[in-house]
């Protein structure tokens, strides 16, 4: 009887340790299910970090890159937050939903410090973005607070005049310092700005005063995203991939991106201004003739077809295709990415910063691994009669 008083003692304290630890660890199973929040925001960075070598990466990806399901949220969202630097702006280039080895993310943490934060490829407003959903979800205070850090990083880093550069700090005297519509930045900043002044849910959380902070910093941005409108012969148009932060004038940003007029990235200012709501009339002339440029700048009878070639090593990647430009009647309008000031010209160039008037002129390495043209003012036009109608219905500026 001894012994089994004994064994039933030694369960008992066994079971009782067991639920007392179930109670701070749970099981996979007790874990609360959250719902997914759209990672695409994150692909420019993770697709850079895979798939071009870079020596100066904090940690590079394992070979096997595992990663965390969509909505496992909280475990994607301590990625966020491993990153987040000290300043509250966050480095390129790197996976949110890998799951990192305790090295990895020792080496992360060792670099909290610096200060090698940027916009570009989509970073810091789209951390922002995630961690306000998360917070959203799951009222975890972690989250918030670095809500709180990184939208004063983005106050902080913006320049008197209104603008963004593509790094800040601000580092070596280089195009990191432009004003950057490259890679979404300056309108990925805007439209984060816009989502707390149009009270968005996920930003309940914003106090009074940075309401305030960030209602000066749109207007200021918005103030200054219409002073860069570029003009070609007197016309404007639209706008390049970046600006001068001084003068505001189109401005270099690599080697292979030339001061000109850029379809590509300015659409998505376009669709941002087409998307305020009782627009002045300083706004609505903008749309107006960046419509018209599209419109002008069409080309026709054109397609761009990619196909496999020899494998030929670069400093930056193996490349295995190449790019031609071939005449098919049949083919969509399309536009090039750059158009030389003062011309209007389809415009292309290379590493050595030779402006260059074809795509086959172009080096194979950046031809194959460079959008050079472009189908996207099409959605701008798409969406020009309904907002014609709705906001100038007295000028149709595609019927002149």
């Amino acid at each position: 009887m001894k012994t089994k008083s004994i064994k039933f003692r030694y369960f008992r304290i066994v079971f009782v340790l067991f639920a007392l630890v179930g109670s701070y660890y749970p099981t996979v199973a007790q874990e609360k299910e959250y719902q997914a929040i759209d990672l695409r925001p994150f692909r420019s960075s993770a697709g850079h970090w895979y798939g071009i070598k870079d020596n100066s990466n904090v940690i590079n990806p394992l070979p096997e890159k595992p990663q965390y399901k969509a909505n496992e949220i909280t475990k994607i969202a301590d990625n966020v937050l491993l990153f987040q630097r000290n300043n509250g702006g966050w480095p390129k280039n790197y996976d949110m939903q890998a799951i990192l080895t305790k090295e990895q993310r020792e080496k992360v943490l060792r670099a909290k410090n610096e200060d090698h934060t940027t916009f570009d490829n989509s970073t810091g407003f789209s951390h922002i973005n995630y961690l306000a959903e998360v917070y959203a979800q799951t009222k975890i205070e972690k989250y918030k607070k670095a809500c709180f850090l990184g939208i004063d990083f983005v106050l902080k880093a913006q320049y008197n005049n209104g603008g963004w550069p593509q790094y800040y700090p601000l580092e070596k005297v280089d195009y990191s310092q432009r004003i950057t519509f490259n890679d979404g930045a300056y309108m990925g900043i805007m439209k984060l700005l816009q989502a707390i002044l149009d009270k968005d849910p996920k930003y309940d959380f914003v106090s009074e005063k940075t309401f305030k902070k960030v209602d000066s910093a749109y207007k200021k941005g918005l103030e200054c995203l219409l002073a860069m409108q570029i003009e070609l012969i007197g016309k404007p148009t639209v706008w390049c991939q970046q600006h001068d932060e001084v003068d505001l004038s189109p401005a270099w940003a690599r080697a292979f991106e030339p001061p000109s007029i850029c379809n590509g990235e300015s659409v998505e200012v376009v669709l941002f201004l087409m998307n305020i709501e009782q627009p002045d009339a300083q706004i609505i002339s903008a749309v107006q003739n960046a419509v018209k440029w599209f419109s002008d700048s069409r080309i026709y009878n054109t397609r761009v077809e990619m196909f496999k070639a020899e494998p030929m090593e670069s400093k930056y990647k193996t490349v295995t295709i190449d790019k031609k430009v071939v005449t098919d009647e049949s083919a969509p309008p399309i536009w090039t990415r750059f158009y030389e000031l003062g011309s209007g010209r389809p415009l292309f160039c290379d590493r050595n910063s030779k402006f260059l008037y074809s795509l086959a002129e172009v080096s194979r390495e950046r031809r194959a691994g460079y959008g050079w043209y472009t189908y996207a003012p099409q959605e701008v036009l798409d969406k020009y009669p309904d907002w014609q109608k709705k906001w100038a219905p007295e000028q149709n500026v595609l019927k002149q």
